[in-house]
């Protein structure tokens, strides 16, 4: 099956099988920031965005993109470091392997939601996850990220 998808912005034609993962897709057309962890859609690490909302790619066929737009955390590059200045001076990235799909996750939330608590946040992230920071460092580097995108409006 031929797809066409836009990808950070540039179109992407592709010849893919129909059970194929955007995941695997995502990869192949150079996008290493997609990570494959659970494969079962429980970890939050291949979180991509479709058509402006955080998906997790192992979950969704490429079939199911064609004719869409998709976002990946190489396209995101500024703001992405943005917060990850923030998580990294919280000690919230230890290993890293988890940052990407955190990263697109958060800058999700900070579109989509105004003005977060705690507990809408930790709804937010609940499907991803960390095996080394304990989520508190991650947490205070998402407040004070969100506090400072708010001053800066």
């Amino acid at each position: 099956m031929n797809i066409t998808v836009t990808i950070n912005g540039t179109r992407h034609t592709g010849e893919v099988l129909p059970d194929l993962p955007l995941l695997d897709f995502l990869r192949g057309q150079g996008c290493l920031s997609v990570k494959r962890g659970c494969e079962t859609s429980n970890c939050g690490l291949c979180t991509v965005w479709l058509d402006g909302a955080p998906v997790l790619s192992c979950g969704v066929l490429a079939v199911q993109a064609d004719g869409r737009a998709i976002t990946t955390l190489e396209g995101l590059q500024e703001e992405a470091a943005q917060f990850g200045a923030f998580l990294a001076d919280e000690g919230g990235e230890q290993c890293g392997f988890c940052a990407p799909g955190l990263i697109m996750t958060v800058l999700a939330m900070a579109r989509e939601l105004d003005d977060p608590g705690e507990d809408e946040i930790r709804a937010y992230l609940a499907g991803n996850l960390c095996r080394c920071s304990g989520y508190q460092s991650q947490l205070r580097a998402i407040q004070k990220y969100l506090a400072w995108r708010k001053e800066e409006r």
